[in-house]
């Protein structure tokens, strides 16, 4: 079998998402963020997963260019390769389940799994491309919502350090839309946002698009919504053993960004963070046990 057919497939899919019906366009989503159950499972596991019908996928599988389910499956199949879902087993887990922490132990594990997943994801082209968009654009905005606003407050805190034209959005109690509405086209919007999508986070990203910003997106999914497509997508693994994502992968990644800036940020950014530094020294915002109040 062709190697590349694999890619090939998931290339078609991204491209005609956007004219599939409702149902088509859900499987079609569930294979793109679910490769590797997609690779393994029957059709009746598939459909369960994937919230569609047997039928839908054998549909799918016709409109790609296929007899049928099993034929559209194979490349995946073929593709396997096997990757850590979780971390190792430890004498560590052993005494927290030993303790009768089963449930955060394995929380852990698979935080730590998911680290490197999300990382093993990222090609070094791709986060070549990203830094340059952030290094090169006048004003970098950052947005996010709810769960996920505390990983933008984050990375523009840290980034803000080493390069002066980042600007989180929103920043006060506002619309990321309104906070855009100074951007200019060769700007660019770090997106971060999480299933189930935040609705306003997907209006700024498309107020982005239509003003002619460059559009990075950090997700668990290439396919957030119609029509709407990023320059650059950071896909991440969010799987979690309880009801909400697990950031600790998106976080990985946003760690790398900011280690790439900095370090591509050169002399002026080393000269920024030291001026930071000095500012804190002078106004005592570190806690001194030796200083007397």
């Amino acid at each position: 079998m062709d190697p590349t057919l694999k890619n090939q497939v998931i290339q078609k899919m991204k491209r005609e998402a956007d004219a599939m019906t409702p149902r088509l366009r859900s499987a079609a989503k569930y294979i793109l963020d679910s490769e590797a159950d997609f690779g393994l499972d029957s059709i009746r596991e598939t459909a369960r997963k994937s919230g569609v019908s047997a039928y839908t996928l054998v549909r799918l599988a016709r409109k790609l260019g296929f007899d049928g389910f099993d034929d559209l499956r194979e490349p995946f199949r073929n593709a396997l390769v096997t990757l850590p879902t979780k971390a190792a087993d430890g004498a560590w887990l052993e005494r927290w389940q030993a303790a009768g922490l089963s449930g955060p132990a394995g929380a852990a594990s698979n935080a730590i799994g998911i680290v490197q997943r999300s990382v093993e994801r990222q090609s070094p082209e791709r986060l070549a491309r990203v830094v340059d968009l952030l290094l090169g654009a006048d004003t970098v905005y950052i947005s996010a919502m709810r769960a996920s606003y505390g990983l933008a407050y984050y990375f523009h805190y840290v980034a803000r350090m080493a390069l002066k034209s980042m600007q989180l959005v929103p920043s006060q109690m506002s619309s990321a839309v309104d906070e855009l509405n100074d951007a200019q086209p060769g700007d660019v919007l770090l997106a971060i946002t999480f299933t189930p999508y935040s609705q306003e986070t997907i209006a700024a990203m498309r107020f982005a698009k239509k003003r002619g910003l460059n559009l990075i997106l950090l997700s668990d999914s290439e396919i957030i919504a119609p029509s709407l497509q990023a320059d650059e997508t950071l896909l991440v693994s969010a799987n979690s053993t309880y009801h909400f994502a697990c950031n600790a992968g998106a976080m990985a990644v946003l760690e790398v960004l900011l280690a790439m800036l900095v370090e591509r940020g050169g002399a002026n950014a080393q000269a920024r963070i030291a001026a930071y530094e000095a500012l804190r020294q002078e106004q005592s915002a570190y806690w001194n046990q030796r200083k007397k109040l």
